[in-house]
C-alpha cells in the first residue's frame, strides 16, 4: 500500500491512503490519524489500511459514477508533508562505496579498511522533516548547496543485535529522500572535527511511502533494482541503478545500527547518495560530479546550487509509473521563505 501525510496545520499532519497510480486518496480517519500510530501498532492497524487501499484501487479501476469510492479525493502531492513528519530517530548510511571513495579521494583521504567492510552511519536531525514540494531555505549561496538523492526506509521495532536478515523484517515502508547538504560548511565542520550536523539541512522525502509488496520483483534482499532519476533545473543529471551497486543493503544498515541498542518503530534510515561507477549514469549529488572532475581534470567545474534552482527526484516502477511521487524543490533565501 501507499501512505502519505497531508498538511492540516498541525505538526504531524493527517494520514491518508493513496491509490497505486497516485491519482486518488482517502483519509485514514477511523483507523489512524498519524503514521506513527500505525508504526506503533503495525500488526493491528496496517491490515485495516490495506483494506482501505484495496477498496480505493478497485474504485479507481471503475471511475464512472457510483462505483467511485464515495469519500476519495484527487491526490495532490503538493499538499504532502514528509510521510513521517517527525521521527524518533533519523540515520544516514553510506551504502554506495563508489560515492564514499570519490568524495574521500577528492580531499586526499583514503578509505579505511573498516569503511570497506562495514557501513558508515551518521545521526541526522529528525525533528523537522520536509515535504516533497517544500522550499529549501538557505542562508547563503556561498555555503555550497548540494542535493543528495537517496532511498530511505521507515522501520518498526528491531531487536538488539539483530542479524541483517532479521533487520529486513523490521522494514515497514520505503521512500525517496533529498538530504540537502551545505558542502562548504561541511568542510569547515570536518576541519574542526565537529561532526557534520550543521551542514545538513532538514531532509526532504517523497510524497508517499510504500510497503515492500508494492515493489514486486524490483525489491530483492534489501535492494531496490530501479533507476533513480535526478533533474536539476529541468536537465536530467542522474539515472543511477539503485540496486546493482549498493554495497550494503538495508538489512545490513539496520543491523549495524542494532549492534548495541534496539531500534524503535518510527526510525528512518537512508542509503546515502545512490551512485554508480559507470559515469554514463550521471550523478545524484553535485559533490560527486565535482570529485570526478577533480580526478580527471585537476579541478571541479560544476558549481553548486543557486537561489531559484529546482531539483526533482523521482523513481518509476517496472510499469513505468511514478512509484513514490516526485520530490521537486526550489532553493530560496531566508527572506523569501514562506511564513509557517
Amino acid at each position: 500500500m501507499k501512505l502519505a501525510t497531508y498538511k492540516d496545520g498541525s505538526r504531524d499532519g493527517q494520514l491518508v491512503v493513496v491509490s497505486r497510480d497516485l491519482t486518488s486518496a482517502h483519509y485514514a480517519t477511523g483507523i489512524a490519524n498519524k503514521l506513527q500510530q500505525v508504526l506503533d501498532d503495525w500488526n493491528f492497524l496496517s491490515p485495516q489500511l490495506q483494506d482501505l487501499y484495496d477498496t480505493l484501487n478497485r474504485a479507481d479501476a471503475h471511475t464512472a459514477g457510483a462505483s467511485k469510492e464515495r469519500h476519495a479525493f484527487p491526490f495532490d502531492p503538493q499538499q504532502c508533508m514528509a510521510p513521517l513528519p517527525r521521527a524518533y530517530q533519523r540515520v544516514d548510511g553510506s551504502a554506495y562505496m563508489n560515492h564514499v571513495e570519490l568524495l574521500r579521494k577528492s580531499v586526499d583521504r583514503e578509505l579505511s579498511k573498516h569503511s570497506a567492510c562495514e557501513p558508515l552511519l551518521c545521526q541526522r536531525g529528525s525533528d523537522d522533516l520536509l515535504g516533497a514540494y517544500d522550499d529549501v531555505v538557505v542562508a547563503s549561496e556561498s555555503l555550497g548547496i548540494d542535493f543528495v538523492a537517496e532511498l530511505a526506509v521507515i522501520t518498526g521495532d528491531v531487536r538488539l543485535n539483530a542479524t541483517p536478515a532479521q533487520a529486513l523484517d523490521g522494514i515497514r515502508l520505503l521512500m525517496l529522500a533529498n538530504d540537502i547538504e551545505l558542502r562548504h560548511l561541511a568542510s569547515m565542520e570536518m576541519t574542526a572535527e565537529d561532526g557534520s550536523l550543521l551542514s545538513h539541512k532538514a531532509t526532504s522525502f517523497s510524497p508517499v511511502a510504500v510497503t515492500l509488496d508494492e515493489l514486486g520483483e524490483a525489491w530483492d534482499k534489501g535492494r531496490l533494482h530501479l533507476i533513480l532519476q535526478s533533474s536539476w533545473n529541468g536537465r536530467r543529471v542522474g539515472m543511477c541503478d539503485a540496486g546493482a551497486q549498493m554495497n550494503f543493503h538495508f538489512g545490513q544498515l539496520i543491523a549495524q545500527l542494532c549492534q548495541n541498542r534496539k531500534v524503535r518503530a518510527g526510525t528512518i534510515i537512508s542509503s546515502g547518495a545512490v551512485s554508480n561507477k559507470d559515469g554514463n549514469q550521471g550523478y545524484n549529488c553535485i559533490a560527486e560530479k565535482r570529485a570526478v572532475e577533480t580526478r580527471d581534470d585537476g579541478h571541479p567545474a560544476t558549481e553548486f546550487m543557486k537561489y531559484g534552482d529546482i531539483i526533482r527526484i523521482e523513481m518509476k516502477g517496472l510499469d513505468g509509473l511514478s512509484l513514490f511521487g516526485a520530490i521537486e524543490q526550489q532553493i530560496v533565501p531566508i527572506e523569501n521563505a514562506r511564513a509557517e
